[in-house]
């Protein structure tokens, strides 16, 4: 084994509950262990405890990138991929991001250290996958448009249905064309494009006048 005294390791460390006994205390004892065997000088260690790996946001995650970003680290140690990616694609996105900022990245159960021959082909092997996840998705989106569509079924928002009488009657009672849109849960655009294919703009009853007056002056 080839001792490198110079390599600065951040070890990371996740479990998503503490509530039934887990503890990273665990997974960091392995960690260490592995980084003394080979002379590695431990830089951090960067905890995520009763944290989901699901979450975009984890404190402990977020603080050993940023560490990464800053070159105060040469080698990201990880006790099994599942701890630190919440994805294939995210785990292939960390990776790649490691990989230019020119940090190695090693996984203590899965044996996997990207610095080695093996360990790049395995990388090439999980982007190769994660490409592979994707198109499945895509492809199974375009089928369900292309049957949605030989279905006659309509794509996108349902249109909304606007009545031009309520939109008059509306326009009448004095609103302005944003109370209206507002009104309807439609854009001022809509309503104004109604307003157009009246015969003619309904006036105000401030215009008019009052339809009580109105009807007065008419009995």
């Amino acid at each position: 084994m080839v001792a490198d005294p110079l390599r600065r390791v951040a070890l990371y460390a996740r479990v998503s509950t503490s509530n039934h006994g887990q503890t990273v205390e665990n997974q960091l004892l392995d960690l260490r262990r592995y980084a003394q065997e080979r002379n590695w000088t431990i830089q951090g260690e960067y905890i995520d405890e009763g944290i989901s790996g699901t979450k975009d946001k984890r404190p402990g995650l977020d603080r050993l990138m940023d560490a990464c970003r800053k070159r105060q680290v040469d080698v990201v140690l990880v006790w099994r991929f599942d701890r630190f990616a919440r994805s294939v694609k995210h785990l292939v996105l960390a990776l790649e991001e490691l990989r230019g900022l020119g940090i190695g990245f090693v996984s203590y159960q899965e044996n996997v250290d990207t610095s080695s021959p093996l360990g790049q082909a395995i990388f090439t092997i999980i982007a190769a996958m994660a490409e592979l996840e994707r198109n499945i998705i895509v492809e199974r989106i375009h089928c369900g448009l292309r049957r949605a569509r030989l279905e006659g079924r309509r794509l996108g928002r349902p249109r909304t249905v606007i009545n031009p009488e309520q939109v008059a009657e509306l326009r009448r009672g004095g609103m302005s064309l944003r109370q209206i849109a507002k009104r309807l849960a439609t854009s001022k655009t809509k309503i104004h494009a109604v307003l157009k294919t009246l015969p003619s703009s309904p006036p105000t009853n401030a215009e008019i006048g009052a339809p009580e007056a109105v009807g007065e002056s008419l009995s």
